[in-house]
């Protein structure tokens, strides 16, 4: 038998955010099994937590989609090493909380993750891009776009943001609109999207839907995410895209030299507002390193007895 948690995701309130299941002690559950269970808990991505092959890291993880296995994810990355974190310690969290280091290994490499433990069911963590974002030169029609997103070709695109795709390990078609009215007018066709969607780092680019500003006070860009060849219809936080985002961000907006703290804000359309903190630093005008971050709230924990 192996213990799971649910945690909330980019997100320090229950029932907000996004849900993870995280498996522990995994080791014993081939693919298929893993595949199984993560479509038995249904949510946008389950974590399993298993050995890792370097005695010096802290876990291994593989993460499930209902519908397939992904290199890398972000509030999978985030839950896990909050989750883990608080299974070391328990309840013996200082008064004054806790800062743990960890390494993930995950299908696209060693990922490094800073965790800050502050009560017993809750935590920040952020972690390391283990891959920058790059650009893939697609031609991309503003009015396929459109059609499959349900937006008309006018709303698409701002200042001098344009549909792009980027990818930091998973593909993205980011599309920048107009404001926030927009954003909550898109709705992905499926068949209309697969049809346009452009194939990246063996997949069909998932969709980004994003504007300037947000809902909430701090958010910098407010954002939706649609996977609906994954079994997602929609996703309240996705650190995979804020990934991808981070390249157009750099080169749309001529990011250099220095720091540059942002806020994502995602799902409040789901009612299950979320955000994401991503930091640039910047090395002339290359982007030399960059770091995504949220909280972590746990929700349920149980046995799986299969």
């Amino acid at each position: 038998m192996s213990d799971y948690a649910i945690y909330d995701v980019f997100t320090g309130t229950a029932l907000a955010g996004n849900p993870l299941a995280v498996v522990f002690d995994a080791d014993r559950f081939d693919d298929a099994q893993m595949q199984a269970i993560a479509r038995e808990f249904n949510l946008s991505e389950t974590v399993f937590v298993r050995a890792a092959d370097n005695a010096a890291h802290t876990a291994k993880l593989r993460i499930f989609t209902p519908g397939r296995e992904l290199p890398f994810a972000g509030h999978p990355t985030v839950g896990a090493a909050v989750a883990l974190a608080h299974r070391r310690l328990g309840a013996s969290v200082p008064g004054n909380g806790i800062d743990l280091v960890k390494m993930l290994e995950e299908g696209i490499g060693p990922v490094r993750c800073a965790v800050r433990i502050d009560r017993e069911d809750a935590g920040f963590a952020e972690f390391d891009l283990p891959r920058l974002s790059q650009r893939s030169q697609v031609e991309i029609m503003r009015e396929d776009v459109g059609a499959a997103l349900g937006l008309d070709p006018h709303e698409i695109g701002f200042e001098n943001h344009e549909v792009s795709l980027w990818s930091a390990g998973v593909p993205f078609m980011l599309v920048p609109v107009h404001d926030m009215a927009a954003v909550a007018k898109a709705e992905c066709d499926a068949g209309l999207w697969e049809r346009v969607a452009p194939m990246a780092d063996g997949q069909l680019a998932l969709t980004y839907v994003y504007c300037r500003g947000g809902k909430h006070h701090t958010a910098h860009f407010h954002a939706r995410m649609f996977a609906p060849g994954e079994g997602i219809a929609e996703d309240p936080a996705t650190g995979s895209a804020v990934a991808a985002l981070s390249g157009a961000i750099h080169g749309y907006d001529g990011l250099r030299d220095g720091h540059h703290s942002l806020v994502i804000e995602q799902g409040v359309e789901m009612g299950r507002p979320s955000l994401i903190h991503l930091h640039l630093d910047c090395t002339g005008w290359e982007l030399s390193h960059a770091r995504i971050g949220g909280e972590a709230v746990r929700v349920a924990e149980g046995r799986l007895l299969v």
